[in-house]
């Protein structure tokens, strides 16, 4: 019985929709998607410098994104931080 419901979690949190699977995760000014909703800003320090951080989330299904604006490190960009 936990098992099963284990599974179930799993598959929840990993079921993205569409346009959320089609953004380009960890590369610098991919573009999101219209039902992305901006949250909260941050700012952190990198080696680099200081750099922004957006928090969003998908009015669609749900899931948590970070877009960090780092314009040293080609890399940075979009990184799903929850379901």
């Amino acid at each position: 019985m936990t098992h099963e419901l284990n599974s179930e979690n799993v598959l929840k949190k990993t079921v993205m929709c569409e346009p959320c699977s089609g953004i380009q995760r960890n590369w610098r000014r991919a573009p999101g998607h219209a039902e992305l909703v901006q949250g909260a800003n941050r700012k952190e320090q990198r080696a680099s410098g200081q750099v922004n951080i957006t928090q969003y989330r998908c009015d669609r299904c749900g899931t948590a994104w970070e877009y960090e604006n780092n314009k040293a490190d080609q890399r940075a960009g979009w990184t799903v931080v929850g379901p």
